[in-house]
């Protein structure tokens, strides 16, 4: 199912305004008739008068109001399934949100700026299948692949330094990850984007698991976020700059882009270290590497035809609406006899 239109959502809020006015309007009504009359004179005064009949009006009033607001969000409903032939690559981006990744030596700081680069790296593909890993100490899978693009960037902007416990940079362990989400059936061209500022606490293991994930026919592509010359890790609090990190001697850590260890890793890996300062530039860089690829041949499973629903919702406010028009405020007659509001005198 889907909804096209759900800003008409914020329309409900007139139903428990119209309820509270209604209640109002009785109280007022009641002490406005209790200063000519009492109750009981009123009854006979007014014998076919509901007091029932002006809450069903209210009731029938809202539904149809509901109705019509559903109509305008206008759900569509998927009417069958159909196998879509897909040509592309397989694509998995390895996003750093280790603490050294809040450095603002590149604006606004360096994680920003990585998702952002993959952001419009997304917007520049068709149909390829793409998934999301976080790291940090460890690595966690963020998104499986798949061809939800608008999916990729919802998880991808939900990623922050605090998503992981264990700090620290294990790119061996978010290469290691990458592997497991390549499917073996389709045999489709595999590609690894690593997006960091190249701090590596696992140097010793990270070629090792290069060359396993070369072994498993994956390309790996590196980015790095940041300047060379480095720059301190700022602790925030509510967005106010608190402090700055500092080490185990009481000095403020310098954080800097390690451009070696991100090109030995790419050429290790058969692929190339982009620079991610322009993004623009980095964009159009990857966008030439993934077009010289050949594109594999896949099958997807989607929902291919919606139809509107917003016709039904409508007929059945319509209704609604020409039903109250022939609910009146007087006692019915055939009510009255089955006696279902207790309106018969005792």
């Amino acid at each position: 199912m889907r909804l096209d239109e759900k800003i008409y959502f914020y329309f409900f809020a007139i139903i428990p305004v119209m309820i509270v006015l209604f209640v109002l309007l009785q109280i007022w009504k009641k002490k406005t008739q209790n200063k000519f009359s009492n109750s009981s004179l009123l009854k006979k005064l007014t014998p076919e008068k509901s007091d029932y009949k002006s809450s069903l009006k209210l009731i029938l009033l809202l539904l149809a109001i509901s109705l019509l607001i559903i109509g305008l969000v206008n759900p569509k409903i998927g009417t069958k399934m159909e196998t879509v032939k897909r040509e592309g690559v397989d694509i998995v981006f390895a996003v750093d949100v280790s603490k050294s990744m809040l450095a603002e030596d590149i604006a606004p700081n360096r994680l920003e700026k990585a998702k952002r680069l993959v952001s419009e790296i997304i917007n520049q593909l068709n149909s390829d299948r793409i998934g999301i890993i976080a790291y940090a100490g460890q690595a966690y899978p963020q998104l499986p692949i798949t061809t939800d693009y608008s999916a990729a960037k919802m998880f991808l902007q939900s990623m922050n330094t605090d998503m992981l416990t264990s700090q620290g940079t294990a790119i061996d362990q978010a290469i290691r990850l990458a592997t497991t989400y390549y499917d073996d059936e389709d045999q489709t061209n595999r590609v690894l984007f690593i997006i960091s500022d190249g701090e590596d606490h696992s140097e010793g293991t990270t070629l090792n698991a290069v060359e396993e994930a070369r072994e498993e026919g994956i390309r790996i592509f590196t980015i790095g976020v940041g300047k060379s010359k480095g720059a301190p890790i700022p602790i925030k609090r509510k967005g106010v700059v608190e402090s700055l990190k500092k080490d185990s001697q009481g000095e403020v850590v310098i954080t800097k882009l390690n451009e070696s260890v991100l090109s030995e890793i790419a050429d290790d890996g058969e692929g190339i270290y982009i620079d991610g300062s322009n993004t623009e530039n980095a964009v159009e860089q990857i966008k030439e590497q993934l077009n010289q690829m050949d594109k594999t041949e896949f099958e997807a499973k989607q929902l291919a035809e919606f139809k509107d629903q917003f016709q039904w919702f409508l007929g059945g406010a319509l209704f609604l609406l020409f039903l109250d028009l022939f609910v009146l405020d007087k006692k019915t007659k055939w009510l009255r006899k089955l006696n279902l509001f207790n309106e018969k005198r005792v």
